[in-house]
């Protein structure tokens, strides 16, 4: 299992999930291994619309660190929590696609 970003990420891109994230596993949203550092050049322009964080379910250690410093409280516990408050898997599945995976259904760990 991972911590999965969900849709209230959609747009807001706030990295201070990426700050107390112990092992730099959230990234996004374009560079996937940046850590959210082309966040404040997409904002300054304009261009965070549609765009999100993600966390790379490879590297997270399921520490929880990530989820009271996320403002707009859109990270979930684990994939089947996200898929239960969302309604469908479309945020697992563009987390896991974002760092080259397939959803199957089943969590990487």
């Amino acid at each position: 299992m991972a911590f999965i970003i969900g849709t209230k990420c959609v747009s807001e891109c706030d990295t201070g999930c990426v700050e107390v994230c112990p092992v730099d596993c959230i990234h996004g949203p374009i560079d996937i291994d940046g850590a959210g550092a082309e966040v404040e050049g997409l904002r300054a322009e304009g261009k965070l619309e549609g765009l999100q964080l993600y966390i790379n379910p490879d590297d997270c250690i399921d520490c929880d660190a990530c989820v009271s410093a996320c403002p707009p409280d859109a990270i979930y516990e684990d994939e089947e929590t996200c898929i239960d408050h969302e309604g469908n898997d479309e945020s697992v599945r563009k987390n896991y696609e974002f760092f080259g995976h397939e959803w199957t259904g089943e969590p990487i760990h």
